[in-house]
């Protein structure tokens, strides 16, 4: 997943981000609003947002983006324990809350559960033709001729690609939001490595999985079976 971080402890900023990143999501790091406003209409799959920052109230901007139509998953992280701060986050907009300190294994299993629930109710298992994905694994497997499920080895940037295209099967990913999703805004890639990347999930999972939209970007075409 695609993550921004607004934390504005730079402990706790850095650590998050560092073992979020050793569980292979990628995780925008930001601490403060001013810059999360400017960077927040990026493709991100989910947003961990503390409540109190240094230039105003997380729980605010929460309601200004439900305010605006943004439905993506946020996670409150905060210090405030009392019952009836869960309640006023919840009843704002996030969809969970996790009060500081917290097991950072705690929030990787929250958002293990905020990909099952985006991904449709499978369970986290995506069956995509001869292709089944484990959203909660990080694990592939292609069908072979006999009937063989075969784990398939990928890449953390081909896990990336062809996640992305999976929990939006149907829909067309452009090819700026699949580069983002890769390496996020601290990166840089290539002109090709995206190209690179879409040919050996083909060659390792078949041509047929991933279609080019020419001037688009690319789909999964193959229906959830």
């Amino acid at each position: 997943m695609r993550l921004l971080l607004l934390e504005d402890d730079v402990i706790l900023g850095e650590g998050l981000r560092d073992f979020l990143r050793s569980e292979g999501h990628l995780v925008d790091w930001l601490n403060c609003l001013r810059d999360a406003r400017s960077q927040v209409h990026e493709a991100y799959d989910a947003l961990l947002v503390d409540w109190q920052l240094p230039d105003g109230s997380g729980l605010d901007w929460i309601h200004a983006l439900r305010r605006q139509g943004d439905v993506r998953p946020i996670i409150m992280l905060t210090a405030r324990d009392r019952v009836e701060d869960r309640v006023k986050g919840l009843n704002v907009g996030a969809d969970d809350y996790l009060v500081k300190p917290f097991d950072p294994d705690e929030l990787v299993a929250r958002l293990h559960a905020i990909r099952r629930r985006t991904a449709g109710g499978h369970g986290g298992l995506l069956h995509l033709g001869l292709v089944t994905l484990d959203l909660n694994a990080r694990g592939v497997w292609w069908r072979d001729e006999a009937g063989v499920d075969a784990r398939v080895e990928l890449t953390a940037r081909e896990w990336t690609v062809l996640e992305a295209l999976a929990v939006r099967a149907g829909r067309i990913v452009s090819k700026s939001d699949l580069e983002q999703l890769m390496l996020g805004s601290d990166g840089e890639v290539s002109s090709n490595v995206l190209e690179v990347h879409v040919a050996n999930l083909r060659r390792k999972l078949g041509r047929s999985l991933i279609d080019t939209v020419r001037g688009l970007g690319y789909r999964i075409n193959s229906p959830e079976a």
